[in-house]
């Protein structure tokens, strides 16, 4: 008997689908993607529970005649191909014929379509025609699906909570909708109206629609194109940013794709303009030769490869960075030389800016921290601060409202992880402080007595421990961003920014741990308009943003409103700080509370540490150098960079070539 054999159509079809129909959302992009193709201006998308109970599709396309209804659920039937040639200019949306079947064989799908004349309507059971009937229909057609995955229980296992997978619907409409700004879409779940665009050909306002009216007000045109590509699109200000890559959208010939590279040329493009691990928000709408294009590469269509993909990043690149250049948020560099130097092309200004870029990002080794025996600190009132020479600024040691001062021990109730992520960062320089010291019989700063032989014998009294901080002696300040110091074992540079965000870390860190009733009320509200997808997830987790203080209210179908907030907040950062703590819930979903916590101290920390260029005077400089050294850990900042380096006597005597070689004798300078 034959081992090899065909497989059924309808087990064929269930294997297809497991490609093709991963999730609800599969089947709305599948179906709206056969309603652009078919020419439809409105398109109506109505979900009930996600999608797992029902979805339909109503478009007012070319519909499907009655003779080729039966066709279309058969697999690999397809009007939008006829032979291989077909297969490298592909201008449709789908073509593989691999859908509609796909999703016949996983649910209970009835279609209700016309041409003009009489319609015709026509069940399919998990693959079995089981009616086919003269139809009412308007023109178009109307898909409805049900009890999906009904047949294949197992996949309904693997599928997320509802609220996911009606975000991932979401999402996937959003994105077909700023593909095609001419067509008018809806999408209903359970009768309420999430997404809604007027067809009237204008991105911008279907941005407007998706991610609010003044996330697109902060949004400028771009355009570009050279002999193979045309870009045209929106493109955020670098002022409005975002946590992640997802609120970029590529669009190849008005498909959705996903493409890292073209990603990050666009990121590129910003050069300096925008801060290291936010991107922003952007429709790239990229117009190409099919020819120069492979989508058939996944069934889902969203991966493509892309011919002379160099020469596409480069124009994206350079789009953007002359399209930003026109709004003088930074100012150029090249304004401000010379008039008799000639001024370079644009394409090489974008390459300079670039490498700029590139080469500030560059990871740097720091020398290494050196622990030596030094007399305890002596601490200075913290009264002694004055204002800042250059600009008005808070007084540094003016510790932040809240319930503990600095100059007690710090214990965080909510992050372990961090006090061991400390540890490790400071064990090694420990020991090597311990193995130093217990050589030289001296009593470390954790008290472990050195070696009786060590020690002489008549050394009986105690000696002072010595501080794994030493007593720094301020000198004063290079380029507004360092600090100089001296102790009695050499020169210590002090990176102030580190320094004030590690004290400050300390305190929030235990601020926020103890939440309490006292919060600032605004006059003015903060209200936060966000895409329908954010508001999904946000809507499961507004318990987490309250743990920390922060209470959102709803504010309409897309937007939040915030009427007060923790008085830890700095002053004229609210709006700002809210945003970022929002954009962390969004972006890892599975967030504890005492991480959000953790991170939320760490932003404070930042926004309110001192920045480069920022001039201290001697007596906020020797306040900040007073509070560090009452820091559980004054070596690293919250991130792990260090806060201090140190160059002993002997790095300055080899500097400058104070240690003599020994083969110099004194009889050489008398000669």
């Amino acid at each position: 008997m034959a081992k090899i054999h065909e497989l059924a159509s309808v087990l064929a079809d269930q294997i297809a689908a497991g490609e093709v129909v991963e999730r609800p959302a599969s089947v709305v992009k599948e179906l709206v993607e056969n309603a652009i193709d078919a020419h439809s201006t409105q398109i109506d998308i109505t979900v009930e529970e996600a999608g797992l109970k029902r979805i339909s599709v109503v478009d007012d396309g070319d519909g499907i005649a009655d003779d080729d209804t039966e066709m279309a659920f058969k697999r690999h039937a397809t009007s939008k191909i006829t032979d291989r040639r077909d297969l490298f200019k592909i201008k449709s949306l789908g073509f593989r014929g691999e859908a509609l079947p796909s999703i016949a064989s996983v649910a209970d799908v009835t279609l209700t379509t016309s041409t003009g004349g009489v319609g015709t309507m026509i069940h399919n059971v998990g693959g079995h025609i089981v009616a086919h009937e003269p139809a009412a229909a308007r023109k178009g057609t109307d898909i409805t699906v049900t009890d999906l995955f009904g047949n294949v229980p197992a996949r309904l296992k693997y599928l997320k909570s509802p609220t996911t997978e009606l975000s991932k619907i979401t999402d996937i409409v959003n994105r077909i909708a700023l593909s095609y700004p001419n067509i008018a879409f809806s999408l209903v779940h359970n009768g309420r109206e999430l997404t809604r665009t007027s067809g009237r050909g204008d991105l911008q306002q279907v941005i407007a629609g998706i991610y609010g009216v003044q996330s697109a007000r902060k949004m400028v045109a771009i355009a570009g194109e050279n002999p193979d590509f045309k870009v045209t699109g929106y493109v955020s200000l670098p002022e409005l940013t975002r946590a992640s890559r997802q609120y970029i959208s590529i669009l190849l010939n008005g498909r959705y794709i996903h493409n890292y590279q073209l990603s990050k040329a666009l990121v590129a493009g910003y050069g300096s303009k925008l801060m290291v691990g936010r991107y922003p928000l952007a429709v790239l709408a990229i117009t190409m030769d099919p020819l120069l294009v492979d989508v058939n590469v996944h069934p889902t269509k969203q991966e493509v490869r892309i011919s002379q993909e160099p020469e596409l990043t480069q124009l994206i690149q350079k789009t953007v960075f002359d399209r930003l250049a026109q709004e003088n948020l930074i100012p150029d560099v090249f304004n401000d030389l010379p008039q008799t130097k000639t001024r370079e092309p644009a394409s090489d200004q974008l390459t300079m800016a670039l490498n700029d870029v590139s080469q500030k990002y560059q990871p740097t080794t720091a020398p290494p921290l050196t622990h030596r025996a030094v007399t305890p600190p002596v601490t200075a009132p913290a009264s002694t601060a004055a204002s800042v020479t250059t600009q008005p600024a808070e007084p540094l040691d003016a510790t932040p409202a809240g319930p503990a001062p600095l100059s007690t021990p710090v214990t965080s109730p909510v992050e372990p992880v961090m006090v061991q992520k400390e540890a490790e960062l400071t064990l090694p320089l420990v020991k090597q402080f311990d193995a130093k010291y217990r050589n030289e019989g001296k009593v470390w700063a954790l008290g472990a007595p050195a070696p009786e032989s060590a020690a002489p014998a008549e050394s009986a009294a105690p000696q002072p421990a010595p501080t794994r901080f030493p007593q720094l002696r301020y000198l004063g300040q290079v380029h507004g961003t360092y600090l100089l110091a001296e102790a009695d074992d050499g020169l210590y540079l002090i990176d102030q920014h580190a320094a004030q965000e590690r004290v400050n870390y300390e305190f929030y860190r235990q601020a926020i741990g103890e939440v309490s009733d006292d919060e600032q009320k605004l006059l003015v509200p903060i209200v936060l308009d966000y895409p329908t997808t954010d508001v999904l997830a946000l809507n499961d987790h507004l318990d987490t943003l309250a743990s920390v203080g922060l209470n959102l209210e709803s504010f309409g179908p897309n937007s939040f409103i915030v009427h007060e907030h923790p008085t830890w907040f700095k002053a004229g950062q609210e709006t700002d700080t809210v945003k970022e703590m929002v954009d962390w819930v969004l972006r890892d979903g599975k967030l504890t509370v005492a991480a959000f916590r953790e991170k939320t101290a760490i932003m404070m920390s930042c926004k309110r540490a001192i920045k480069a260029n920022h001039h201290l005077d001697d007596q906020q400089a020797r306040a900040l150098l007073v509070k560090l050294a009452t820091a559980e850990n004054p070596f690293n900042c919250p991130h792990g960079r260090p806060v201090l380096v140190h160059l002993t006597d002997q790095d300055l005597e080899r500097l400058f070539k104070r240690i003599q070689d020994p083969h110099h004798s004194g009889d050489d300078w008398g000669e």
